[in-house]
């Protein structure tokens, strides 16, 4: 990855506090030209410094009233790929990680209630060839929810 400079940091901060912000006003904060600031934002997404831009949406508000953490043990760590190609196939499951621990991976998966839940569970992520053993944590609350600071030298 490419070494980005002090420019490059007060803009990753200010856009990662509002993306939505004009290039115009993050111009006249950082004392640089709009076509400054549009460069060095496109050259950071070039360099995967920047990974993504778009809307959160509340899953609330599309009915997933319940929020899951889903530990999953594999029989064997090499079939990680294999059930992450299974896993992708569940609209759901919107985070899944490898991980160290008790756990092989541990995925992130909205339900519409505890019923779902209970039909993801057992028709589907335990059904998958290599999965042992699931256990599931319920989010009752999500408290903080930001992007990593930008520290500005």
């Amino acid at each position: 990855m490419e070494k980005i400079d002090n420019l490059d940091k007060k803009i990753l901060s200010i856009l990662s506090k509002n993306a939505r912000i004009p290039f115009k006003d993050v111009a006249a904060e950082c004392n640089v030209s709009r076509a400054a600031i549009h460069q060095r934002v496109q050259h950071l997404i070039e360099a995967n410094v920047i990974m993504g831009s778009g809307f959160d949406v509340n899953p609330k508000s599309l009915g997933y009233s319940t929020c899951t953490y889903v530990g999953i043990t594999l029989e064997k760590g090499n079939m990680y790929k294999e059930v992450v190609e299974r896993l992708v196939h569940i609209p759901e499951i919107v985070e899944c990680h490898f991980t160290t621990g008790p756990y092989t991976m541990l995925v992130k998966l909205y339900a519409r209630d505890n019923e779902q839940l209970m039909s993801l569970l057992n028709d589907q992520l335990q059904g998958i060839p290599g999965v042992v053993a699931t256990e599931t944590l319920i989010s009752l609350e999500q408290s903080i929810k930001r992007e990593i600071p930008v520290h500005v030298d």
